[in-house]
């Protein structure tokens, strides 16, 4: 859609919520109020979540390096980034391809359920760029109720930018459906979601002096245009689609209490006891890799294994994974004041990897033996498949045991004790436990509230970094199990609004990518430090929220982080009429770090250890407006761009995006 033509759809749905301000805030009738709330898997305990309806820093969801404080992207929105704040870190999972684009596809983690009492629609729209440089992020979500114990709801996401260089564009479409009914003995929850995201692969630009010394390779120009620089690869792209099915349903047995309402109405509850649960899970995930770009193959690849003409690289994997368990309900009883919960876990696992091959006889005079060779170039040379005995396919049976204890509904102290024990297959021999402890106190006339959490892993390695097969990577690993002990604290003070935190986690046999962009394992231990203190300020209208992070690690050539990390928002929140506004600056930044490289061929962050990138501030300047139900924004990202410098990179190669004027709003169709 032409920048013009999105600008006056803008400007006219303002207009509309403007003129409809008067018919909204007649008064409604009363129902109850709305709720959400989100799952942790496999038993389908709820966890508080909110309604996103806030317009409080709505804009910066649609800039790719506001992800996190910390944030080493390839640049564009939609594509692939990796998180550099190591307690924010997601472990890696089974089918890696899914971790360099997490934030941008759905997951258990982010499922929400909602109680809106009537039919609710949030549609939001955000766009920026120019007609080469356009970026469309467009979101629905839809919930409604059958009567207070049913809901059902819908989702759609479609994210498309392409990109402000070359070779960047990255398109992403999600949707999905999703469902509860909360009875008196049966609760059931449960979602289906589809993504499926493309993003061409660049392969970074060829030199960073296009960025940080353009007069020097342009002849003594300093004005570059990003889309004219030159990147290592042109014609590569890599393509992730994945499905996730979870069903959770829970029976409870109890008895009913009858409570005398007046003299002619009695009011049964039901105090359930015990609760049987299962859950079903099903995912599934693809991916694909193709380069049809001969040259390419040969120049930006060290080795290329089955066919020098062209890439097309495949793997695709299944997980089956079924949950029973039996619950003791927390208050069941008055000396036991938690719930306390066993389970059984089995999954079934098959992964599947092939590569598109062509053999190659040095006899020139033989028809058909010659590979195909792109015009603009030669062909790689065939290295030897080191590892000719891999086996492309595989599948597993694993089994786990586990338990928990919790608690949610104390005055003075909750927790949520879990852990599992592997007893087959791959799982053999695996630990998981994860612990959080929440309490409160009074502190100086304040309450604190005070979290202590900790977890211990003893987990095999993902099949993916023991077996590999492509064009340009093939391996066989043996790698051991990776242990992890995190042990941290959380204090958040009510009437300061100050929060820290403070942990230390170390890790045994740690695998990551090194500077070949191969998996390997640390063979030793490595120790990671971290402190966050997070402190609003509030000066009349004028709002100061600041969080710094201050981490290390103990092996930077493993695990390479910025020591500091800093993210500050400087605003005014006032109205106009009743409107309310939000206007301000914001800014992210973090120290120099080993800088991490990207390898588009198996999606993977590395070690590059080819420089440091960092110090450099991301600045926006923005104001987020709220009219009734309706939300819109205004915003120039990297506003600095060329005033703070020019080492504006957040890794290797792959320059932060330019300065951008973007725009977005947001209507809430509640009925």
């Amino acid at each position: 859609m032409h920048f013009r033509n999105r600008y006056i759809i803008f400007l006219g749905t303002v207009v509309v919520a403007l003129m409809t301000l008067q018919v909204s805030a007649k008064k409604q009738p009363e129902i109850g109020k709305p709720y959400a709330w989100g799952v942790e898997g496999p038993l389908g305990v709820k966890t508080e979540a909110t309604i996103d309806t806030l317009f409080e820093n709505y804009s910066h969801r649609y800039v790719p390096q506001e992800v996190s404080n910390a944030w080493a992207a390839t640049g564009n929105y939609c594509a692939e980034g990796r998180q550099m704040l190591w307690m924010h870190r997601e472990p890696q999972s089974d089918f890696l391809f899914r971790d360099a684009v997490r934030p941008w596809i759905p997951s258990l983690e982010k499922a929400r359920f909602y109680n809106t009492r009537i039919p609710m629609t949030l549609l939001s729209y955000g766009f920026g760029g120019g007609k080469e440089t356009g970026q469309d992020a467009l979101n629905v979500v839809f919930s409604a109720n059958a009567g207070p114990r049913i809901q059902v709801g819908a989702l759609l996401d479609y994210l498309y930018s392409k990109g402000s260089y070359q070779n960047q564009a990255a398109k992403d479409l999600n949707w999905g459906f999703s469902g509860s009914y909360m009875g008196d003995h049966f609760e059931f929850q449960g979602f289906f979601t589809h993504f499926n995201l493309t993003a061409k692969a660049s392969g970074g630009i060829t030199d960073d002096l296009y960025i940080t010394d353009p007069a020097e390779v342009q002849g003594g120009n300093t004005s570059v245009n990003p889309k004219d620089i030159p990147t290592n690869l042109t014609r590569a792209q890599n393509r992730v689609m994945g499905t996730d099915l979870w069903l959770n349903s829970r029976y409870k047995l109890g008895f009913y209490r009858e409570e005398q309402v007046n003299d002619t109405t009695v009011k049964r509850t039901l105090v359930p006891v015990t609760s049987i649960i299962w859950t079903l899970r099903y995912r599934d995930g693809f991916h694909r890799f193709v380069d049809g770009n001969a040259s390419e193959n040969a120049d930006f690849w060290q080795n290329t294994y089955f066919n020098p003409a062209e890439t097309s690289d495949r793997h695709k994997f299944w997980s089956l994974q079924n949950t029973v368990g039996i619950s003791l309900l927390e208050g069941f009883n008055k000396w036991a004041k938690a719930g306390l919960t066993a389970f059984a876990t089995i999954e079934n696992r098959h992964y599947d990897m092939r590569t598109l091959r062509q053999a190659v006889i040095t006899d020139p005079d033989t028809p058909g033996d010659e590979p195909a060779v792109d015009p603009d170039g030669g062909v790689a040379e065939l290295k030897p498949n080191p590892y000719p005995n891999l086996k492309s396919k595989e599948s597993q049976t694993l089994l786990w045991v586990g338990a928990q204890l919790l608690r949610q509904n104390g005055r003075l102290l909750n927790y949520d004790i879990t852990g599992r024990f592997g007893l087959i297959g791959d799982a053999v021999g695996e630990v998981k436990v994860d612990g959080r402890i929440n309490t409160g106190f009074r502190l100086f006339g304040d309450t604190a509230q005070v979290n202590a959490v900790g977890s211990f892993t003893n987990l095999s390695a993902p099949w993916l970094m023991k077996n590999y097969l492509s064009n340009h990577f093939v391996w066989q690993n043996d790698f051991g199990k990776t242990r992890s002990f995190r042990i941290g604290g959380e204090v958040l003070v009510g009437r300061t609004g100050t929060f820290i935190s403070a942990g230390v986690e170390n890790v045994q046999n740690l695998i990551y990518f090194n500077s070949d962009a191969l998996p390997v394992q640390e063979g030793g231990s490595v120790q990671i430090v971290s402190a966050t203190l997070r402190q609003n300020l509030k000066f009349g209208p004028v709002h100061w929220d600041n969080e710094f992070t201050f981490q290390t690690s103990s092996k930077q050539n493993v695990v390479p982080l910025p020591k500091f990390v800093a993210y500050s928002n400087l605003y005014a929140m006032f109205h106009i009429a009743t409107l309310k506004c939000q206007f301000g600056v914001s800014c992210d930044y973090f120290t120099k770090y080993r800088s991490l490289g990207f390898q588009p061929a198996t999606m993977a962050f590395y070690n590059a250890n080819d420089g440091e990138v960092g110090n450099y501030p991301f600045i926006n300047v923005y104001l987020n407006c709220k009219l009734s139900k309706t939300r819109f924004f205004i915003m120039v990202s990297h506003v600095n761009q060329g005033l703070t410098g020019t080492n504006y990179f957040s890794m290797s190669h792959y320059p932060m995006n330019p300065r951008r004027f973007q725009l977005g709003l947001s209507i809430d169709f509640a009925n």
